[in-house]
């Protein structure tokens, strides 16, 4: 028993942190890609893979951070969302659980893609740059594509069945709840064409999710040791 304990509490830790690393990454790609190297709002395809050759390491190196790295944190903190929100028979949790990790998938792919994309064409480039940009704008679509720039649909289902299924169990306090639930329903409605412009507040959004479920999942591992601690010094006295 003591066991099976053990191991769920670890799983939250480890929730908690890939949570507060999910927080941190995310500011990190926002403040690089759109303020540094304003990526989104350079239109001409040849200025674009120019600014991406000129940076190539950065570029690189933030996709492994934001979309490989992510992806597997994803897959952790779903993981330790499906444990600690217990809904026995029902199929909610499960549900949400394989949404995220489709979600982990599409966007280590999508960042393996982007990175192994850069390295070629950087190639290309030094002998023909019209070939060479011609070739990264087919790579960028498959890439976008796969992280759904145009919507947030599989994040938003994951946060939206989270949310019901914590306010279903109680696991969290409502307020944590009904912020989940709100999150992922401004992911979902996100993919409709005039509404894309709201993926960038699903983004915001999860910022402080993150930062809020990574706090939940470390302080009560830590009350879950210092209980456990506690408990042995008394067996001992």
């Amino acid at each position: 028993m003591n066991t099976i304990t053990d191991n769920k509490g670890f799983l939250q830790k480890l929730g908690g942190f890939a949570a507060i690393y999910g927080a941190v990454v995310y500011l990190l790609a926002i403040i690089i890609f759109l303020v540094v190297l304003d990526y989104p709002n350079i239109s001409d395809p040849a200025d674009k893979l120019s600014m991406i050759i000129e940076n190539q390491r950065l570029v690189i190196t933030l996709r492994w951070l934001s979309y490989v790295l992510f992806g597997l944190a994803l897959v952790v903190l779903s993981f330790a969302l499906y444990e600690k929100i217990d809904l026995k028979d029902s199929s909610m949790m499960k549900i949400a659980t394989l949404f995220a990790l489709i979600w982990a998938t599409l966007l280590i792919a999508s960042g393996l893609i982007f990175n192994h994309g850069a390295v070629i064409v950087a190639d290309i480039y030094k002998t023909d740059p019209s070939q060479a940009v011609l070739l990264w704008q087919g790579i960028e679509v498959t890439a976008s594509s796969l992280s759904f720039i145009d919507g947030e649909l599989l994040g938003g289902l994951w946060m939206l069945l989270v949310g019901l299924g914590s306010l279903k169990s109680r696991e969290f306090n409502k307020g944590f709840s009904y912020w989940t639930i709100g999150i992922g329903i401004l992911g979902v409605i996100s993919i409709l064409p005039p509404l894309n412009f709201l993926g960038a507040l699903f983004g915001i959004g999860q910022i402080f999710w993150f930062l809020w479920i990574g706090k939940i999942f470390l302080s009560k591992s830590t009350n879950e040791k210092q209980k456990k601690n506690s408990n042995q010094t008394l067996k001992t006295l």
